[in-house]
């Protein structure tokens, strides 16, 4: 082995010896050629550390080296701005919109104009603005294939009226305002009607995926008002493009009259695509129904619809977005062929085109433009506007179609959200010239305000109903958090054991996060429905009824406190894996093995105040011993439990430390006078006693009596399945343990 190895080296020597000499050779006869040579006196003269200093300076001023950095500080700083938006509780997508503007002339180029014409020259712009709308098509697509029509078909009369009414008052008041606002800031640029057509759209257009990602985030998407709002956002969303598209033909004809003809071709090209392709893709999408029979050849042959729809709207004079949009509405509804389709383009298209359409978007706003008092007027004006005219319009329609007035404001304050949408119908009204450059940077900051508000409104909406009506009969909540599908149908027959026939008078939640923050609403629903399924099969086979809480967050146990501390739940159950070791006097903090929440469930214990009981599965089975813990009176509060237990029928085996406190002897005393064929009495005095040969059994112990015990961890993992339950920090509270 090693002899060929010296070979092999051997042979690549010789060659390279070998062809250095013969290119060195030809070289040196190419001198002959020298005299062809016509540019030679325009070679840059100097020593060649200087010749190296201007080859790297030419190479930084090339086109694609500029576009390069220009992507890498987009990226960077939206990433930044969206993380330190998020922190607030605002959407990303305002940090990224924020992010462009920093970039832009307003900051950036207001503070450090070298910097800024030095990332952001004036010949590079075109190449920015054509990826970012490479980017927008790709996005456009996405929103259109998250569109579920199904949803549109509930409560068809409500939304119709909402979001109809979202759309009409706005538009009204938008053309209102334009009348103050065209003579002096747009006479001289554009004919009213396409500015006052385009003032109403922007006040119009809801941003159906910031709305979405909103409801979801307030878990709101199982709720019948948000699936009311999510349902209007969907038909205020398809209306407002369609008539976006016939805005931009009428400003692009210049006259009502003439742009007939392009709403003429824009009718006769939805019919073709809901007619004829969406059926064709119908049945292409039966066919290719999951990840591994979508290749890519067939990827290509969605993309070029894609690219296609968009080439014939852009032609008929309707903008490209348009038709990209109608391409993602018209995809198959199967769920497995979106799944796919919308993970192989959404990542691309929000993580790196995205951005570059906010930094150009930045580029454009100008702030410094608004440079008078009147304007600052003008921008209150369109702002004032914009919020009664949605926000106002939308909530006295909701409240006419037999909503609540919480309801109604809250359905107002989410279809006030304009976001990345309106910045999309804002800069085709830019590059189509309609827009002055002071009233794109009024609009854009109109945009941004009335996103921004969304969620302090909706929580002040919260705050002034916060005396809500009183939960049916004065019933108990019971809360319980779960990772895997199996652990929640465990979880709820935890209950079933501690309450028993008390438990259908109980209020029980479910709650089951997804972590991360990119899931899209599609996807979430389909991760939710997979994950309550077993649990729901459960609650049928009990007869109870359980809501389900689902969420995607990437600060699980931040929101686990948060959920808890709003729903003041009566009792908290975790699931812990299989280990779980408490913090005690003397470790280096809590030890939590083999489950979701890791060393932390001690922290949600030190945050909530509402009794917290914390599962540990190993093979527990229903039906199979259950034994209590029972360590003196400082675990008296287990006792409601205990009797509930017994009151149900069940057996139970009562570990007891032996002492001397009469008043905790005549409480076991009692129990056995009143079930003596239910308890059986066992004394122990450490640890090693609790071990017993029954491995699929239920030990019940206080979170006291448990940090006590622990301190030997060797036997404690040779323990059963274990409930260990912290009692209500809430010292005297009445409600402790849940004594009915």
């Amino acid at each position: 082995m090693r002899n060929r190895a010296r070979k092999n080296y051997v042979i690549y020597v010789l060659m390279l010896l070998l062809f250095g000499g013969l290119i060195y050779v030809a070289i040196e006869e190419g001198d002959r050629f020298s005299h062809y040579a016509v540019n030679a006196q325009n070679m840059v003269q100097g020593n060649p550390f200087t010749m190296f200093l201007q080859f790297i300076q030419d190479n930084l001023h090339h086109p694609l080296t500029t576009l390069l950095i220009q992507i890498i500080a987009v990226l960077l700083m939206v990433r930044l701005f969206g993380y330190l938006f998020s922190l607030i509780g605002q959407p990303g997508v305002i940090g990224e919109i924020v992010a462009g503007i920093v970039l832009g002339p307003s900051v950036l180029g207001f503070f450090f104009p070298d910097a800024f014409h030095f990332l952001f020259p004036a010949h590079s712009l075109t190449n920015l603005e054509l990826l970012s709308q490479v980017g927008l098509i790709l996005f456009m697509f996405v929103i259109g294939m998250e569109l579920d029509f199904s949803v549109l078909k509930n409560k068809i009369n409500e939304t119709l009226v909402i979001s109809h009414a979202g759309i009409l008052v706005p538009f009204f008041l938008g053309i209102l305002s334009s009348y103050w606002v065209y003579e002096e800031y747009a006479a001289a640029q554009t004919p009213f009607l396409p500015f006052a057509l385009f003032i109403g759209i922007s006040m119009s257009i809801t941003a159906f995926p910031v709305l979405a990602r909103i409801i979801q985030e307030r878990n709101m998407t199982k709720t019948p008002l948000g699936t009311l709002t999510i349902a209007s956002a969907a038909n205020d969303d398809v209306t407002a493009w369609c008539l976006l598209a016939v805005v931009i033909a009428i400003s692009k004809a210049g006259s009502f009259a003439s742009a007939l003809y392009s709403v003429g071709l824009a009718v006769v090209y939805i019919a073709v695509m809901f007619l004829v392709v969406r059926p064709f893709l119908k049945k292409v999408g039966e066919v290719y129904a999951n990840r591994e029979a979508i290749n890519k050849t067939f990827v290509a042959f969605i993309l070029l619809i894609l690219i296609i729809s968009s080439c014939l709207t852009e032609i008929i004079g309707i903008h490209a977005l348009f038709g990209a949009f109608m391409a993602g509405v018209v995809m198959p509804s199967n769920l497995g062929f979106r799944k796919v389709m919308m993970e192989k383009v959404e990542d691309i298209s929000l993580v790196f085109f995205l951005p570059l359409f906010f930094a150009f978007t930045g580029l454009r706003t100008e702030i410094g433009l608004i440079n008078s008092p009147e304007l600052w007027m003008v921008c209150l004006l369109l702002v004032t506007v914009a919020v009664v005219g949605k926000l106002g319009g939308c909530a006295i329609a909701a409240r006419l179609v037999g909503e609540s007035w919480k309801d109604s404001l809250t359905i107002g304050t989410l279809m006030n959200t304009r976001g990345l949408m309106e910045l999309v119908a804002l800069n085709i009204g830019y590059e189509m010239g309609v827009l002055p450059p002071s009233i794109f940077v009024i609009l854009v900051i109109m945009a941004l305000v009335t996103t921004f508000m969304t969620t302090p409104l909706l929580h002040l909406v919260e705050h002034i109903f916060v005396r809500r009506e009183e939960k049916l009969s004065l019933k108990h909540k019971l809360i319980f958090c779960f990772g895997r599908p199996e652990s929640g149908r465990v979880l709820l027959s935890i209950y079933d054991l501690l309450f028993g026939k008390q438990l259908k008078k109980n209020h029980l939640i479910a709650a089951h996060y997804t972590v991360g923050t990119d899931l899209n609403p599609l996807n979430a629903e389909h991760y939710a429905s997979e994950s309550f399924a077993l649990l729901n099969q459960q609650a049928a086979k009990l007869n109870i009824q359980v809501d389900n809480h689902y969420r995607v967050t990437d600060k699980l146990v931040q929101e686990i406190i948060h959920f808890v501390r709003n729903e003041h739940p009566d009792m908290l159950l975790l699931g812990a894996g299989s280990h779980y070791r408490s913090d005690m006097p003397g470790t280096p903090g809590a030890i939590l093995w083999l489950t979701l929440f890791r060393d932390k469930i001690d922290e949600i214990m030190e945050q909530v105040k509402c009794p917290v009981a914390v599962f540990v599965n190993r093979q527990y089975r229903e039906g199979t011993t259950v034994s209590f813990v029972l360590g003196g009176m400082i675990d008296l509060f287990l006792f409601s439990y205990l009797d509930k237990m017994l009151q149900n029928g069940h057996s139970v085996r009562l570990f007891l430390f032996d002492t001397d406190d009469e008043e905790f002897r005549g409480r076991i005393d009692d129990l056995q006078v009143r079930y003596p064929e239910q308890t059986m009495i066992v004394w122990f005095a450490g640890v090693e006693d609790l071990v017993t040969e029954e491995k699929d059994g239920l030990l019940i112990m206080s979170h006291l009596s448990y940090t006590k015990l622990s301190e030997d961890e060797a036997v404690m993992r040779e323990l059963s399945s274990l409930l260990v339950i912290r009692r209500n920090k809430n010292t005297g509270d009445k409600n402790e343990g849940l004594e009915n």
